[in-house]
C-alpha cells in the first residue's frame, strides 16, 4: 500500500480508500460481510473509511460503526451529508439548520464523537457558501469534525468556497471528492488544476467506472453486474455512449494484457498515477472484489501504459458527459437561463 499526505492537512492515508454505499440493503450485504470486508482492507493496509448519512437510508454508517468499534483511532473515518434524507423538505442540503442535525444523527450512527472528514455529498445552490462555511467551522470548532471537504463540486464552486472561506475569516475545505476514471476523465480539464492550486486532497469515487473497467464487462458477454441490475440504462449497448465505453474497454483489455495486468489493476494504477489524486475510493460488496481491488494497491503504471490509455480516451474526455454529478443547473433546469 501507498500512502501520501491528504491536501495540506498533514494526515497520512492510504492510496486506496475503503467506500461504504454497497454496505447495506443497496448491496445486500449482512453486518458479517461487511466487518470481513472492512477487516481485511485494514490487514491491506487501506486506513481510511468513506461512507455518506444516505447510503441505505442510514444504515451504512451504522455498519461501518459496528465493523470499526474498538479501533476507531486507527481510521481516518469520513461521511457526507446532503443528500435527501427522507420526503422532509428540510431534511436535505448544506444549510446549518440541516447539517448540525444531521451530523449528530451521523455520529450516533457510527458510534463515534467525531468524524475525521466530513463532507458536503453535493453543492445546494440554494444555501450561500457563508452559510455551510460558517456551520462547518462552528463543528470543528466543537470537536465534532476535524475537517471537512466538499464532493462533485464544479470547479467554479470549489474556488467560490475558497474565496468565501477567506473573505469571511472561516476554515475552508480541505478536500474534494469528484468521479474519475479512464473513462470519465473530464475533470482533468477544470476539477483537478483547481485542488492543485489550493492544495486540496482529492479522494476519487467510481474509479471502475460503475463496473465498466472491473474485467467482468466485455465484448459478447452478458452484463449481470450488480450495478446493471438497477441501472440498467447505464449498461445498455444499444446506446450510443455505452457502446462506447465497450468499444474503450476492449481496446484497454489489450494494453492491460500487454502489461501483464488485470483491468483492474490498469483501472485504479491509472488514478491514483494523477499527481493531484491522493486516493482511490472502492466500493466492494465481497470479499473478492476487495481482494481483487487490494491487488492493486502498489500498481505503478509505466509511461509507455500510461500514453496507449491517451489514446484510447483522450485527457479531459468523458465518454458519458451525461451522467455528469457536477453539471450546473442552468444546464439541466430550461427555466434557469431563460428570463
Amino acid at each position: 500500500m501507498q500512502y501520501r499526505t491528504l491536501g495540506r492537512t498533514g494526515v497520512r492515508v492510504s492510496s486506496l480508500a475503503l467506500g461504504a454505499m454497497n454496505f447495506g440493503r443497496i448491496g445486500r450485504t449482512t453486518q458479517d460481510e461487511v466487518t470481513a470486508v472492512v477487516d481485511a482492507a485494514l490487514e491491506g493496509g487501506i486506513n481510511v473509511i468513506d461512507t455518506a448519512d444516505m447510503y441505505s437510508g442510514g444504515e451504512s454508517e451504522e455498519m461501518v460503526g459496528k465493523a470499526v468499534a474498538g479501533r476507531r483511532d486507527d481510521i481516518v473515518l469520513a461521511t457526507k451529508a446532503g443528500m435527501p434524507m427522507g420526503d422532509e423538505r428540510n431534511h436535505q442540503g448544506s444549510s446549518r439548520r440541516w447539517l448540525v442535525t444531521e451530523l449528530d444523527n451521523s455520529l450516533r450512527r457510527l458510534g463515534v464523537d467525531h468524524v475525521d472528514l466530513y463532507q458536503i455529498h453535493r453543492w445546494d445552490p440554494n444555501t450561500g457558501d457563508e452559510e455551510t462555511l460558517s456551520a462547518l467551522t462552528d463543528l470543528q470548532r466543537a470537536g465534532k469534525i476535524r475537517y471537512f471537504g466538499s464532493s462533485t463540486f464544479p470547479a467554479y464552486r470549489i474556488v467560490q468556497a475558497q474565496w468565501a472561506a477567506r473573505d469571511n475569516h472561516l476554515s475552508r475545505y480541505v478536500t474534494e471528492q469528484p468521479s474519475y476514471s479512464i473513462l470519465q476523465r473530464g475533470i482533468e480539464g477544470h476539477v483537478l488544476p483547481v485542488t492543485e492550486q489550493y492544495g486540496l486532497g482529492v479522494l476519487v469515487w467510481s474509479p471502475l467506472a460503475s463496473g465498466w473497467l472491473s474485467g467482468a464487462i466485455r465484448e459478447g458477454r452478458e452484463i449481470t453486474t450488480n450495478r446493471s441490475v438497477f441501472m440498467p440504462q447505464r449498461f445498455d449497448t444499444a446506446i450510443p455512449s455505452n457502446r462506447a465505453r465497450l468499444d474503450a474497454v476492449e481496446r484497454l483489455a489489450k494494453v492491460a494484457d500487454e502489461a501483464g495486468l488485470t483491468m483492474i489493476q490498469l483501472a485504479l494504477g491509472f488514478v491514483t498515477a494523477h499527481p493531484a489524486v491522493t486516493s482511490a475510493i472502492i466500493g466492494p460488496r465481497t470479499l473478492e472484489h476487495l481482494h481483487s481491488q487490494l491487488a492493486a494497491a502498489d500498481t505503478v503504471l509505466s509511461a509507455d501504459v500510461l500514453d496507449a490509455i491517451d489514446t484510447i480516451v483522450a485527457p479531459g474526455t468523458d465518454l458519458a458527459a451525461h451522467e455528469k454529478h457536477d453539471t450546473p443547473p442552468a444546464l439541466l433546469d430550461p427555466s434557469l437561463r431563460r428570463r
